[in-house]
């Protein structure tokens, strides 16, 4: 299984925590997220992660030269960053996936490296990680359930209908990947979150299961009080 973390964004809303540096190498507690990150793929057992870079590239790859990870990690250089979603930024890591099956997460979560597991002992293939929540707003990304199986994802969903808020860490397997792939590739130049790429194999029978973070600590990073929040419980649980 290969890992693609997404790390091309600017970070606009953190600015100017941002201005010099990436958002996942903002110090989150005592370490910043990328390490973190990086750290709990190779404890998670992947055998190598394609790492999206964009703004900043060259302290992003520094950052991970400086660990010295026994996991491969290879580069993938998003040069439109600063004009495209995240769509983009999945699509160029599928060229570079070598037909894998792939954990797919994004950079700027904070989240307890048990989650990993959870999700990659799942008995179904296809699978993503879900927070249980009844307070969602418009900003989450939300998930509505058939069963056991995600029937919608995306911002648009009513929250009274959600049965919680995507994390931001996926799983598929290598022929749901390929299906995925072939969507971006016809998506990738929209200005959409890779998550409509997710609703429209879902809509072609993909079934995906979502998987119950079971209260484990995650949250993504978006704004400076996120990040003090974050920093805040890093701390206090130790992550």
């Amino acid at each position: 299984m290969t890992g693609i973390l997404l790390a091309a964004g600017v970070g606009s809303r953190m600015r100017p925590l941002t201005d010099h540096r990436p958002k996942c190498l903002l110090p989150v507690g005592h370490q910043s997220l990328l390490p973190r990150t990086l750290s709990a793929l190779q404890s998670a057992g992947l055998a190598e992660c394609v790492l999206v870079t964009g703004y900043l590239q060259p302290l992003v790859e520094e950052a991970v030269r400086s660990l010295g990870l026994a996991m491969p990690v290879r580069f993938v250089h998003n040069e439109k960053y600063a004009t495209t979603n995240n769509n983009y930024s999945l699509w160029l890591a599928g060229r570079e996936t070598d037909d894998n099956s792939i954990l797919l997460l994004d950079a700027d979560i904070l989240f307890d490296p048990h989650l990993l597991h959870l999700l990659l002992a799942s008995p179904v293939p296809d699978a993503l990680l879900m927070r249980e929540d009844d307070r969602l707003g418009a900003e989450e990304i939300k998930v509505s359930l058939d069963g056991p199986y995600v029937r919608q994802i995306g911002k648009a969903i009513t929250p009274s209908r959600a049965a919680g808020e995507s994390i931001g860490i996926e799983m598929f397997s290598r022929e749901t990947a390929r299906q995925l792939f072939r969507v971006l590739d016809r998506r990738k130049e929209q200005d959409e979150f890779y998550e409509a790429s997710f609703q429209e194999i879902i809509d072609r029978g993909a079934r995906i299961a979502a998987i119950s973070t079971q209260g484990l600590p995650c949250m993504e990073i978006d704004t400076p009080d996120d990040l003090r929040m974050a920093s805040a419980l890093a701390l206090t649980l130790g992550l």
